[in-house]
């Protein structure tokens, strides 16, 4: 509960949030840069947080599982961040489909469920694809681990 508050407060006044964006360009290639910096400086700076927990539980992790960390929420910047849109959809998130992706709340909603998915479609990697796609069903011992970091942050 104390981490959703911190969430909450951190997506309502942004100024808080500093990305250390020169830690998660060290980890990541290619077309994973661009994924990363056209996140909201609050998701960046998440994914930073992730990353981080993830390398202070379990300093082997395999560079893919750290890359993963870093890009796991980039499928959220198809849209604007807009802090109450996602404290709604946070809360309450129906069943949708994937596509067509559509504006307004609907695709909020869309973006909330399936944001994985549409990262996992922009990434060439297919360890960190993976990974990314599962991180809210884990099904691997990498995606329980990035699933964990994720949850504790």
């Amino acid at each position: 509960m104390k981490g959703r508050l911190s969430r909450l407060l951190r997506a309502l006044f942004p100024g808080q949030e500093m990305p250390e964006d020169a830690f998660a360009l060290a980890f990541l290639q290619g077309e994973e840069r661009a994924l990363y910096l056209a996140m909201d400086p609050r998701d960046r700076a998440h994914a930073v947080r992730v990353a981080k927990r993830l390398l202070a539980t379990h300093p082997e992790a395999p560079d893919f599982a750290v890359r993963a960390a870093l890009l796991h929420d980039a499928g959220k910047a198809l849209r604007p961040y807009r802090p109450l849109e996602r404290v709604l959809t946070g809360l309450y998130a129906p069943p949708v489909p994937p596509y067509p992706l559509r504006r307004g709340l609907w695709g909020a909603f869309q973006v909330r469920r399936h944001h994985p998915l549409y990262a996992a479609e922009r990434i060439q990697d297919p360890e960190v694809r993976a990974l990314v796609l599962e991180h809210h069903a884990p099904k691997s011992l990498w995606g329980q681990r990035l699933h964990q970091a994720d949850q504790e942050e």
